[in-house]
């Protein structure tokens, strides 16, 4: 069939379309898939804890990531701002990715340990007691909210089947750490855990 034939044929142009771009995609994915620098975790990586685990699954249901992303791009400005920028072996254990590229506020990629667990209580609290031209709003539900604990235990069965290294006591000791934790402080533990693995990262382990 010549090229005219298939223009003239819309069942065929859409089967020839779909075929082309399956195959670049193919071809452009596929390598990234088996390269071992994308899928090999840093030496410093260490999984979530059951509290920072929670943490980030209440990150998740707020919101958070919609407006902060967590991705250090190369650009000059980004890493002298934030640290080194983000490679693949940083994020090997996380499910879903919390890449991105809208900021409404600051990326939070290597936010661990730059503000103290006080100063995190009050910007949850009242965001413009520490940064006033803040825009985001205030989570006081957070401080009300306790954790049962009841479903840690099922989501680490399931990170550790899908490759993350969680031993079978932090399973089974996760519930017990949790229950009755507040939200806040569990948010508060996932945030401070932000980027610290990334702190005595050598350039060239892992991309």
């Amino acid at each position: 069939m010549n090229h005219e034939g298939i223009e003239t044929r819309v069942g065929w142009l859409i089967a020839f379309t779909l075929l082309a771009v399956s195959i670049g995609g193919m071809v452009e994915l596929l390598p990234m898939v088996f390269n071992a620098n994308s899928t090999k975790a840093i030496a410093t990586l260490k999984p979530y804890t059951a509290i920072e685990l929670e943490g980030r699954d209440i990150y998740i249901r707020e919101g958070c990531h919609v407006c902060h992303t967590q991705m250090v791009r190369t650009l000059r400005s980004d890493v002298a701002r934030y640290g080194h920028y983000s490679v693949a072996g940083e994020d090997v254990y996380e499910r879903p990715f919390l890449w991105g590229s809208k900021r409404t506020g600051p990326d939070l990629a290597r936010v661990g340990g730059r503000y103290s667990d006080d100063w995190h209580r009050a910007h949850l609290l009242d965001p413009r007691s520490v940064v006033p031209v803040s825009n985001m709003p205030a989570y006081p539900w957070l401080f009300e909210n306790t954790l049962s604990g009841d479903d840690i235990t099922r989501k680490m069965e399931v990170l550790q089947t899908l490759g993350v290294p969680y031993s079978d006591e932090d399973i089974a000791s996760a519930a017990p750490q949790v229950a009755g934790k507040t939200e806040s402080f569990a948010l508060i533990r996932y945030l401070q855990s932000l980027g610290l693995d990334m702190k005595n990262y050598q350039p060239g382990e892992a991309l």
